[in-house]
Order: structure tokens, then C-alpha cells, then sequence
């Protein structure tokens, strides 16, 4: 991140929880490079203190919404209801290819990829967890003669990368997803700081084509309901592929 980037983008900020929209590439957890490194580094620079905690959490790579608790009281409260059924989170997704049907559901357990070199990668697995994605096409495009798909993306589970397995599972990777976009040792690469320029044209973006841009739940017999715009990059990879 630049210096200049801020802080939060807030979304919502009242005594007990703040909403930010999260960019692509910042991970939620501290790290050693400081705190304006994680999510959670800003939180507390924000807040003044270090009683912020993370309701929910994306992938360094993925943008969108994130809610945080201001004290422990709420942060259990919102923990538990992020922690069954009663949230609804809705993604936008740019992926690769041409989805056939205009709406469809993927039922696929997941579990631990133990085939794989990447320690983080799960996959689809007969003895894996529940999981659900419903998707709908928004729109079939085209980038530099690649068909493409921007979709709605409903998770009626939260598995680990349960929406990037999903959608690569069905033939769909998204975009710039350097896990399940077909070579899983560009991931290796881009940790190590060896990315390739073949590697970076194929991935086309820095970052992978997925924002958490909707949240919606009842909580203290109010409903609450949050959206958020997805960043430059996203705005301007669809613009690209309507030129």
C-alpha cells in the first residue's frame, strides 16, 4: 500500500461496530511490517486502542466489506450471528470464460488439497465440509478476445475459499486468482516476490477479480444492511471489457 492510501474507507461507524471496505491486497491479521500493513493494524489506528475485533475476514487478495467490533460485549454478540446462518453476504466476481446457465447453484464439499504444494489450498473432496454457492450472470464479456463473466455470487456457506474453489471447479476461475487459476505455483512466485511476466499477463490483474459488496442481518430487532463499491481495478477491468 502507498503512503499515502488511508487509513479505513468507512462504511459505517457508530459506539459498537464499524463497517470498512476493505482494498484488495491489505490482509486482515498483523504482520511485522507495521500497522498500516493489516486490517486490523488500522482498526487500531483508527479507533485509538487495541479493543477492535474482526467479525468477519477476507483473503489479502479479495476486497470488500469487513466488520468490526468496538468492545467485547459486541464482538461476541456479532460473532455468533456471523457464525450461523443469518447473514446474508453477497460478491461480485469477474471470472474466466462464458458461465452457459444465467443462474446456478454449486453444491460441492470442500476439505485440505493434500495433493497440493501450496499448504493454504483446499479443494473439492467427497469427504469435505458443506458447502453452497448460488451464482447469477450480470453479464458475459470479452477481454482482448477472452470470453469472460461477471457474476453475483451468494455463499450459503463460509468454507475457507469456498467462492474461488467453487467457481474454478466449474471450469470458471477467477480472474487473477493465483491459487486456483490454474497454476498453483504462481501463488509460490508471487510470495517469493518471483513473479513472472508471463505470469502477470496471464493473472491480468494484481489482484484477483472478487469484492464482498453487499452485507445484510438483523441484530437488535433492526435490520442492518451495508454495500460497498469493488476498487479502481475491478471498475476498470469491466470498462475494459465492454471497450
Amino acid at each position: 500500500m502507498s503512503d499515502s492510501a488511508p487509513v479505513l474507507t468507512i462504511v459505517h461507524d457508530d459506539p459498537e461496530f464499524l463497517v470498512v471496505n476493505k482494498p484488495a491486497g491489505l490482509v486482515c491479521h498483523p504482520t511485522k511490517d507495521g500497522e498500516m500493513s493489516s486490517l486490523i493494524g488500522r482498526v487500531r489506528l483508527h479507533l485509538g486502542h487495541a479493543e477492535g475485533r474482526l467479525i468477519n475476514r477476507l483473503d489479502r487478495e479479495t476486497s470488500g466489506l469487513v466488520v468490526i467490533a468496538k468492545n467485547a460485549e459486541t464482538a461476541g454478540a456479532l460473532g455468533k450471528l456471523f457464525a450461523g446462518s443469518g447473514v446474508e453476504k453477497r460478491y461480485w466476481a469477474i471470472v474466466h470464460g462464458h458461465v452457459a446457465a444465467d443462474t446456478q447453484t454449486i453444491d460441492a464439499p470442500l476439505g485440505k488439497d493434500e495433493a497440493s504444494v501450496v499448504a493454504i489450498k483446499d479443494c473439492v473432496r467427497s469427504d469435505g465440509a458443506a458447502a453452497r454457492t448460488d451464482i447469477v450472470v450480470l453479464e458475459r464479456l470479452h477481454h482482448d478476445g477472452q470470453p469472460m463473466t461477471w457474476l453475483d455470487v451468494t455463499p450459503a456457506s463460509g468454507r475457507k475459499h469456498q467462492i474461488r474453489i467453487h467457481l474454478a471447479h466449474i471450469g470458471h476461475p477467477i480472474v487473477g486468482d493465483k491459487i486456483y487459476g490454474g497454476d498453483e505455483r504462481r501463488y509460490l512466485r508471487f510470495v517469493e516476490g518471483a513473479l513472472t511476466s508471463d505470469d502477470r499477463a496471464t493473472l491480468i490483474l494484481a489482484h484477483q477479480a472478487l469484492h464482498a459488496r453487499a452485507l445484510g442481518f438483523t441484530w437488535r430487532d433492526r435490520e442492518w444492511a451495508f454495500a460497498a463499491p469493488p476498487d479502481a481495478a475491478f471498475g476498470a477491468m469491466l470498462n475494459a471489457c465492454r471497450s
